[in-house]
């Protein structure tokens, strides 16, 4: 088994085969009891771990070790998996995008009843049409703010909403059906199947939660107790963005791990020197502080969909001030108006998350840290370029860019009283700075100790038969 492994080091490799390339260094072993996770104690005496060189008696060794175990789970996934989970994530960014252009032209409630299934196609004759607009009219949005609308614009609306529903629906059966032949086939390796089952629930809770979002809007006593116009929640529909975002950063995460390992198969020799530099410690500290911008792009994008929800936009229409002032007045920030216990006790909260102004003020920030903190991590990256991989490199000064083009586009957008067409770019930028911000740090991540272990014994094994190579020739010439 040991000696296909070797031949054959295909992206798809099993664990009990890469039991076999055990030659990780002591720097690489987080502690001594490693290998006590894949095989008994018996057994792991057997594997000697030198500096990353195996003696032909080590290897032969491996081998009858291997052959007495059982065959174990995928160590990883196919490489078209990896394509299909970047091409579906793709697929949310577009209904992300999509979704923005639905509210900046308030299509999203042109459509009163959710039907998973019937609900695929749209009205297909004139009466049909009718029966739609009936229902329509009967909505709160009809009544008090669309009530000069005629048929024909009814359409375009239910059209932008319908389009937006169906590609959802497109993207379940994109994800699902071939999630369910990748593990049939054996081409995900458990790991990767947990991932994919958990992003297949999330996906079906984001048709739930967009439901839920939409019923905000079309329900009356809850207009009421928000005190607001035919609208939905804007608690409801952060929540349906962000959760958007997290579905379409678990896809794009996971098809890059999978993509990137299979070169590291591809090209083990290379991948050693990235090793190397993930190990620096010199690294650690940038590593940990991606992350933490990661997050920082998620929560600066939320703050984005609040501002949405209450078109906090359309105030404020000045840069850097607001009004005649850098900031509005505390009253203005802390309006008593939307408090709604008798003590004010949730006074500071309701603000923070329902004032139009505050909204915008702390979007405001948030957007400023970001771009400052992008700023700051590439000036660093700069500095340590020649420790860290070229790749790595290459996604930081990307996302500079892109933060610098997002800042210029929520200015301008903020400008010029948000039109579709900017509103709509600044929605795409947001997605596309996380994409950035997520790449930088999925490069930087340090590879899973398995698939050391594999790395290392493909290598082995190419210097050796490159060795062998060099002798046999020099024996045919010595000839």
């Amino acid at each position: 088994m040991f000696g296909s492994l070797l031949r054959n080091s295909g992206p798809r490799l099993s664990l009990g085969s890469a039991l076999a390339s055990r030659i990780l260094t002591r720097t690489s072993i987080a502690r001594p009891s490693l290998f006590s996770r894949w095989s008994s104690p018996a057994r792991a005496k057997n594997v000697q771990v030198s500096r990353g060189l195996f003696t032909g008696t080590t290897l032969r060794q491996a081998a009858a070790t291997i052959k007495k175990q059982p065959a174990k789970n995928l160590l990883n996934s196919s490489k078209s998996v990896g394509y299909w989970l970047v091409g579906t994530s793709g697929l949310v960014f577009g209904i992300v995008v999509l979704g923005g252009l639905t509210r900046l032209t308030e299509s999203g409630l042109s459509i009163t009843e959710w039907k998973p299934v019937t609900g695929t196609l749209p009205p297909m004759n004139e009466q049909e049409w009718l029966e739609e607009f009936a229902k329509y009219r009967e909505s709160p949005e009809f009544q008090q703010l669309n009530s000069h609308i005629d048929l024909d614009e009814f359409k375009f609306i239910f059209f932008m909403e319908w389009v937006h529903r169906l590609w959802g629906r497109a993207i379940g059966l994109v994800f699902v059906l071939p999630a369910v032949y990748f593990a049939a086939a054996r081409k995900t390796s458990p790991r990767v199947n947990r991932r994919i089952f958990s992003l297949s629930l999330l996906l079906g809770l984001q048709g739930f939660i967009g439901w839920w979002m939409v019923k905000s809007g079309l329900d009356k006593e809850q207009l009421k107790e928000r005190n607001s116009k035919p609208t939905v929640s804007q608690y409801r529909l952060t929540t349906h963005l962000g959760t958007a975002f997290l579905l379409y950063m678990g896809m794009l995460w996971t098809g890059i791990e999978i993509l990137k390992e299979a070169k590291w198969i591809k090209n083990p020799a290379k991948a050693l020197g990235v090793f190397a530099k993930l190990d620096n410690p010199a690294v650690t500290p940038l590593r940990r502080s991606a992350l933490g911008l990661l997050a920082l792009t998620f929560v600066t994008a939320m703050t984005g969909g609040l501002v949405a929800g209450l078109d906090a936009g359309l105030i404020y229409n000045t840069f850097p001030h607001m009004g005649d002032d850098w900031i509005p007045s505390k009253r203005e920030l802390l309006d008593p108006n939307f408090a709604r216990k008798d003590d004010d006790s949730d006074l500071l909260w309701r603000n923070m998350l329902e004032n139009p102004t505050t909204v915008q003020l702390n979007h405001r920030i948030f957007a400023t840290i970001t771009f400052f903190s992008v700023f700051g991590m590439h000036m660093w990256c700069n500095r340590m370029k020649h420790v860290l991989p070229k790749n790595a490199i290459k996604s930081m000064h990307s996302m500079m860019g892109v933060a610098t083009l997002q800042v210029a586009l929520g200015i301008f957008t903020l400008l010029y009283l948000v039109p579709v067409s900017l509103g709509s770019l600044h929605q795409a930028g947001a997605i596309a700075l996380l994409t950035n911000a997520l790449v930088f740090a999925s490069q930087l991540r340090k590879p899973r100790v398995p698939m050391r272990i594999l790395v290392g014994g493909l290598s082995t094994k190419a210097n050796s038969n490159a060795g062998s190579k060099i002798l046999t020739e020099a024996s045919r010439l010595a000839k």
